[in-house]
């Protein structure tokens, strides 16, 4: 019988985030750190939404765009965080995620041969979906001396003829890692000077602890060559409705949006209801998350710093990027040996790319009293290694 794959799909390799997920999930007495969902429901006043938007027979298709009340919502949102101004009834796409967003943003941009650099580590989604697209990814392997942050001279090091798309994904999963004004105005003049387009993919914008987010759109020049992709999983612990957005030029939005429109039809009703109202009143839940986060982070690098762990201090996300080198084991098999004999779930850096090689990912988004058990035990897992050499 011939081959029923794709030669294209059968090269992907599954995230390597759910390893370790899957294998926690089965055993008992297990703490997972692994995870990068909030703790938190999501807001009642934001469910009670979506409920009276289904006891009101609220069931059918929306707009294949999405809710033209949530539209305009967004819209008022950017304006308002960011300083972007986006044409609700041409500029916003809602998607089903952020991540449905990043897949059709990238078939409607890419060509054979495109290529597309990817800073690393990131989110385990750019790379696949760059494939998938039929574009070439290039990896560009950030550093832990510069925080993680793209700086402008690894950038223009990268750039070819062929290059066509940059993903900046910032902040960041898995480092934590945010890009300030100066960082992204330096890689703003690059991307110009190259006539480079950008996925900017700023999910988790609103949580920030140092500075307010700034996005690359709304630098001088970048509007025009920017797709930005945000959602409500993050900053509205909403991760289940499975709702985000795209928001830029109507010419590469149109072409999204017949993606879209084949393969999803539209996002979920309920989700889009239940959004609107996060949208209009869920600023004080986000600011009160964010504070949350906030103090757990701190925590989190005490920790790190009293059982002697080199890590960078995060400034955005809910991720702690901490070095373990010193051990001479992969990242892999750091996380291995930690789950079989601390029962911790980490994530190994190495899930993010070849430049996570050294680190694992802690998520934060855990209550304090779940992280100090989990940090105790890591901690005696540290202090064991050490004994041992």
């Amino acid at each position: 019988m011939r081959d029923p794959l794709s030669k294209v799909i059968t090269t992907i390799e599954p995230s390597g985030i759910r390893k370790f997920f899957d294998i926690v999930s089965e055993m008992e007495d297990a703490i997972s750190l692994g995870v990068g969902e909030p703790d938190f429901d999501t807001p009642w006043h934001i469910r009670d939404e979506g409920i009276y938007s289904l006891e009101k027979g609220r069931t059918f298709y929306t707009s294949n765009a999405g809710l033209k009340e949530l539209k305009i919502e967004i819209a008022g949102y950017m304006n308002r965080k960011y300083s972007l101004t986006y044409d609700y009834n041409k500029e916003i796409l809602v998607t089903v995620g952020g991540s449905e967003a990043i897949d059709i943003a990238m078939r409607a941009m890419l060509d054979p041969g495109d290529e597309v650099l990817i800073p690393q580590p990131s989110y385990v989604s750019y790379e696949p979906c760059c494939v998938l697209a039929n574009g070439t990814p290039v990896i560009i392997e950030l550093q832990d001396k510069n925080e993680f942050r793209l700086t402008a001279e690894e950038l223009e090091a990268a750039v070819t003829p062929k290059t066509k798309l940059l993903v900046l994904p910032y902040p960041n999963n898995p480092t934590g890692a945010i890009m300030e004004k100066k960082d992204l105005e330096a890689v703003a003049e690059v991307i110009k000077k190259h006539d480079l387009f950008v996925l900017s993919d700023e999910i988790y914008s609103e949580l920030t602890y140092q500075t307010d987010h700034v996005s690359i759109a709304s630098l001088p020049g970048m509007w025009e060559r920017t797709i930005v992709i945000n959602g409500f999983s993050k900053s509205h612990a909403m991760t289940g409705w499975r709702l985000g957005y795209a928001c830029g030029p109507k010419v590469i939005l149109e072409q999204m949006l017949k993606i879209h429109q084949f393969a999803i039809m539209c996002a979920p009703t309920t989700s889009q209801y239940a959004a609107v109202e996060a949208m209009k009143n869920g600023d004080g839940d986000v600011a009160m998350m964010r504070e949350e986060y906030n103090g757990r982070r701190r925590y989190v690098l005490k920790r790190f710093r009293d059982m002697g762990l080199s890590c960078f201090e995060p400034f955005g996300a809910f991720y702690a990027f901490p070095c373990i080198s010193e051990f001479g084991m992969s990242s892999d098999d750091f996380a291995s040996e930690l789950l079989n004999a601390k029962k911790v779930a980490v994530v190994p850096g190495t899930a993010f790319g070849r430049s996570g090689e050294g680190f694992i990912r802690i998520s934060y988004a855990y209550s304090l009293e779940d992280l100090k058990e989990a940090l105790d035990r890591v901690q005696e897992f540290v202090e064991e290694l050490r004994e041992k050499r």
